[in-house]
């Protein structure tokens, strides 16, 4: 086989791959601006006759998307920043403060919780919400966000952390830096592209969690989207483009995100892979 060939097949494979990412989401984009059931149904793949913005105006007030948005986005910024401050302030603990004779240990029972499905612990993390009398609030889904982060954030962080220099570590010390001096004007800024890693993927998974936020929340003012979506769905299943404009509205931010911010957490995970 020729070598233009063979240089040229995995590139066609990607390509593939893409379109099939890209064209399920573009009938969806396309079919959100869309006027109606009819032109939805005659044209699936093409493009709308006229650009129908009232779905969006719609949807973001009439339904309340706008509620469930900023709601998603209250919890999801919060939690991966409470994450991020908890992982980063544990992981130097147990990577630069030598004092920690058990610090390995700890490490070890701390990544014990990536080993454990988080569905399995939904029933003692309700009976635990309820007890609190926190159920039914935002506090509800801030702690266990939170929590499921953190085991994964050390590890990131841990790894990023053990690449710092000691030299740099004893020339703050003799200079008079505190350990919490030491954190945050040394450790904490050296750390930045693992820090943004792990915000960015913390905030992408609380984004899109959906058994948690189903169950403890009932109250409809309190809820994310993607539980909002549900009851979206079920009032608007028979206008086809305001459920896809309900689709776009979940996954656009994401998206944008995760475009704009891809080398940033691809940076993250291999400059702490290999340094570490």
């Amino acid at each position: 086989m020729p070598a233009a060939i063979r240089k040229t097949i995995p590139h066609v494979v990607l390509l593939l791959y893409v379109a099939v990412i890209l064209i399920p989401f573009a009938i969806v984009v396309f079919s959100s601006l869309k006027e109606s059931n009819a032109e939805v149904a005659s044209h699936p793949l093409g493009f709308p006759k006229e650009l129908f913005f009232d779905n969006y105006v719609k949807a973001w007030k009439q339904a309340k998307i706008n509620v469930y948005f900023f709601n998603s986005l209250y919890i999801s910024l919060s939690a991966a920043a409470a994450g991020v401050l908890l992982a980063s302030a544990t992981a130097f603990a147990l990577t630069r403060m030598k004092f920690l004779r058990t610090s390995k240990w700890i490490y070890q029972f701390v990544l014990i919780g990536m080993l454990i499905p988080g569905n399995v612990l939904f029933i003692s993390q309700y009976i635990l919400i309820q007890k609190m009398g926190i159920l039914n609030t935002h506090m509800a889904l801030l702690l266990p966000y939170t929590a499921g982060a953190i085991p994964f954030s050390i590890l990131l962080i841990s790894a990023f952390m053990r690449s710092v220099p000691a030299e740099l570590e004893e020339a703050a010390i003799v200079d008079g830096l505190s350990s919490q001096g030491l954190f945050f004007r040394i450790i904490l800024p050296l750390t930045v592209p693992a820090l943004v890693t792990v915000f960015i993927i913390n905030y992408l998974g609380n984004w899109n969690e959906y058994l948690l936020s189903n169950f403890f929340i009932s109250t409809d003012s309190l809820k994310t989207l993607p539980t909002g979506m549900v009851g979206f769905r079920d009032a608007y299943q028979t206008n086809y483009p305001l459920i896809c404009t309900g689709i776009v509205f979940s996954v656009l931010p994401v998206v944008v995100l995760y475009a704009f911010l891809q080398k940033k957490i691809i940076e993250g995970l291999t400059a702490g892979s290999v340094k570490g």
